[in-house]
Order: structure tokens, then C-alpha cells, then sequence
């Protein structure tokens, strides 16, 4: 039997983003991004099928448009970014469901670590213009803030919660295969 070749991929971050979403005040949904991140996915199948996977984001670069939100955020309310500069996933299990994947693995906040599931739409890989192979997927899921420490509550005079407790997760990822 053959050794499986490894292939490495870079995320190429010209051409991915990371979103999230959380509602505000229970009536509304406020929409932040990560601008700074990394990651790596190592593959010994064509199918990408048990891919290892790393990533990273770096919490200065969380931006939801509004300043003093950006800030509050930053701060030991939230994500106390000074000690804890980022948000980390490492891969458990990356299985092949249909023609899209589940993504199992260990998500690190603060200094809480816990296990998410997250669904995977793959797009395809293509050749880019300068002849570089790229791979597309879409990654989406829902985690609490509460389970990975960000507990901060708000409430108005009127008794309104002002952040709620699930965030969605919504990265478009563009890998680039590594000679």
C-alpha cells in the first residue's frame, strides 16, 4: 500500500473572510468581522476527507462598525484582548457528509476551550490566473459566548437583554495549495 502524499494549504486571506452575527436588544442582529487571521488545513486525500486543521484570529481585529463597541469588546468585558490576543480552532474530525463535510473541533476563547460542530459547504478548487491551485469552502455554525466565558450582560431600563447569547459563525475560506 502506498504512504499517503501530505498536501498543505494556506488560507489566503485576500480572498476569505470571518463573520459573525449576535442579536442586539433581542429585535435586532449586529454583524461583526475578524480582519486578521490565519490557518492551515494538511491533507493526505484528494477529497480532503480527515484534513487536519488549524486556525487563528486575532481579536484587535474584530471590527462591527461602530468604535466604542469595537472597544468594549477588546476590553475584559468581553474578550479581554491584551491577555488573551486570540481565538483559536484546532480540528478533531473533518468528515465527508454528502458533498459538503462536518467540522468537529476544539475552539479556544479566552482561556476556555471547548468543543464546536460546525458545518462545511466545499465550493470546489479551481487554478487561479498565475496557475496556483485554490480550494473554496463556506464554514458556518452557532456557538453560546456564555460557554466560553464572555458573560457580560446588559439589561435596559425596560428589561431588554442587550447581547444575546448565541453567536453565528459564517467564514468564507479560500485555501491556497503549498508546493
Amino acid at each position: 500500500m502506498e504512504s499517503a502524499v501530505k498536501t498543505n494549504w494556506l488560507i489566503d486571506p485576500m480572498h476569505s473572510e470571518v463573520h459573525f452575527k449576535v442579536k442586539h436588544l433581542v429585535i435586532s442582529t449586529v454583524t461583526g468581522t475578524f480582519k486578521s487571521f490565519e490557518g492551515a488545513l494538511e491533507t493526505s486525500t484528494a477529497d480532503f476527507q480527515d484534513a487536519s486543521i488549524q486556525f487563528s484570529m486575532d481579536v484587535n481585529s474584530i471590527d462591527t462598525n461602530q468604535e466604542q463597541r469595537d472597544v468594549h469588546l477588546k476590553s475584559a468585558d468581553f474578550f479581554d484582548a491584551e491577555q488573551f490576543p486570540k481565538i483559536s480552532f484546532k480540528s478533531t474530525s473533518f468528515k465527508k457528509d454528502g458533498d459538503d463535510y462536518a467540522l468537529t473541533g476544539d475552539l479556544t476563547v479566552k482561556n476556555v476551550t471547548k468543543q464546536v460542530k460546525l458545518d462545511v459547504e466545499f465550493g470546489g478548487v479551481a487554478t487561479d490566473f498565475y496557475g496556483n491551485k485554490k480550494a473554496g469552502f463556506e464554514v458556518t455554525g452557532k456557538i453560546s459566548r456564555k460557554e466560553f466565558g464572555l458573560t457580560w450582560d446588559g439589561i435596559t431600563e425596560a428589561g431588554a437583554i442587550v447581547v444575546g447569547d448565541d453567536i453565528k459563525l459564517s467564514m468564507n475560506i479560500q485555501l491556497a495549495k503549498q508546493a
